[in-house]
């Protein structure tokens, strides 16, 4: 395997740990973009092209950005009320530890990690686009639907928590009728 690899799995995984570990939602949200970034950069080197490009179009340009505005709109970077102490660590780590090792234990056991040649016809882009315009065109329309009804969730709870200021939690007075109201 190439240096570059090497260079794009530790970058994926540095960004992936940091996502995790960060307590900034925003360096959070950034640390996962830097994953996406890794991931598209191992694809490209595998030759998957249109799956290196989509990773940077849709999760690098479309659901990070998002994602960050989102945090952003809604004041996500707060503090956090989750409780850190160190005995709550250990089941979690057991239990991660035990399901990477299950997980890694089945996928050496498959019998389908044997070399094989290369098909003799590879699927070109142009294939690929044909494809989902006539077999796959109701899940592609479900998954534009999906983004969509995500942005407009975005910006109805960045709207709602504008709308909660503390500033609007003093009396209000109403000049006609001369009366204070909650």
């Amino acid at each position: 395997m190439s240096p570059i690899f090497y260079f794009l799995a530790m970058l994926t995984l540095g960004g992936a740990v940091a996502a995790m570990s960060l307590r900034n939602p925003v360096h959070c949200a950034l640390s996962l973009v830097v994953t996406f970034v890794g991931l598209a950069g191992v694809y490209l080197g595998l030759g998957a092209h249109f799956l290196g490009l989509s990773q940077v179009l849709v999760y690098v340009g479309a659901v990070a950005i998002l994602l960050v505005f989102v945090l952003l709109l809604t004041r996500g970077s707060g503090k956090d009320e989750f409780d850190e102490r160190p005995d709550r660590w250990w089941p979690a780590l057991g239990v991660g530890g035990g399901l990477g090792g299950v997980l890694i234990a089945v996928v050496l056991a498959q019998p389908g990690l044997a070399l094989r040649t290369a098909p003799p016809e590879l699927p070109t882009v142009r294939a690929l686009g044909e494809s989902l315009m006539t077999d796959f065109v109701l899940p592609l329309q479900v998954v534009g639907v999906l983004l969509t009804a995500a942005l407009i969730g975005a910006a109805v709870l960045a709207l709602s928590d504008r709308r909660r200021t503390p500033q609007d939690s003093g009396p209000v007075t109403s000049r006609e009728e001369g009366e204070t109201r909650r």
